[in-house]
């Protein structure tokens, strides 16, 4: 018998990797049965040179402004630091909270609240031409900017808007993105899909849907995911999902994580509608 919760009678798949747990929980505790797919894996560089390269220009005054594009971002930089050279940490921290610090989104303006520190300049909205739209703002030329990386992405087009605007920038990759599940647990995902067993499956990166479409052919990722309710954690991985002419039904109106991504699950999962029956089988990792 489905219970009182919100979500009760509902499965829902997650794609989510480094805080599926947290995000799992906040699902199951609203009655939900959750499917475990974490498309990717989020690793360090395999080399710190780079890193630290990077790291000591900043601590040593060769930067005037940093661009943090994510949390993970930041706090991998100042693991790395301190795994492999401590004594730059004290230093790195010093020039950074000396810098203009500019953030896209609210991740890692978080990661600098974790280190004391604050966003100087928040961008207009959590996406690379958000931050273009915000540096429009500001004086760039003869400024040195350290661009901190989504993944291995280069961002061609906010390093080259920086280039055109006189700036000199210098990119750092702290992490990367390994594949997660299997190719057998993915093929898997998109059959149960397919039969109707999922009523919404939620992604919370760009890189889960580029692992999606990389691994299947794209017209049957699209039927699979046309047979469900597709969930993203904001309009970043809107972008990346429509890029593949993917429809996003549930999306927070602002605030882009995951208690607000689990509220417009819920809300779009309390419409008219049955849900549908799906296997017990829950903790697919």
């Amino acid at each position: 018998m489905i219970g009182t919760e919100p979500l009760a009678g509902r499965c829902i798949a997650l794609a989510e990797s480094r805080e599926l747990d947290v995000f799992a929980g906040l699902l199951q505790r609203r009655g939900a049965q959750v499917l475990r797919y974490p498309l990717v894996q989020i690793v360090d560089a395999p080399d710190p040179r780079p890193i630290l390269q990077w790291a000591r220009r900043l601590a040593t005054g060769g930067l005037d402004d940093v661009i943090l594009l994510t949390g993970e971002g930041l706090q991998r930089l100042c693991l790395c630091i301190q795994r492999h050279e401590p004594a730059l940490y004290e230093p790195f921290l010093s020039a950074l909270c000396a810098l203009r610090k500019i953030t896209r989104g609210p991740k890692p303006a978080r990661a600098l609240r974790e280190l004391g520190l604050t966003a100087d300049v928040p961008a207009a909205e959590p996406t690379s031409a958000g931050v273009i739209q915000t540096l429009r703002t500001l004086p760039l030329g003869g400024r040195r900017i350290g661009l901190q990386l989504y993944g291995e992405d280069p961002n061609q087009a906010l390093v080259s808007y920086l280039h055109a605007a006189g700036a000199e920038v210098f990119t750092v990759a702290p992490y990367r993105y390994a594949d997660g599940v299997s190719d057998t647990a993915l093929e898997e995902l998109l059959a149960r899909m397919r039969r109707g067993e999922i009523d919404a499956i939620a992604f919370t990166s760009k890189a889960q849907v580029q692992r999606l479409f990389r691994s299947r052919d794209a017209d049957s990722v699209r039927r699979a995911l046309a047979a469900s309710n597709v969930a993203a954690v904001g309009p970043l991985v809107a972008a990346a999902l429509a890029e593949h002419g993917v429809n996003v039904e549930t999306m927070p109106a602002s605030a882009w994580f995951m208690k607000p991504l689990t509220a417009a699950l819920v809300e779009a999962m309390a419409r008219p509608g049955e849900a549908r029956n799906s296997s017990p089988e829950d903790d697919r990792t």
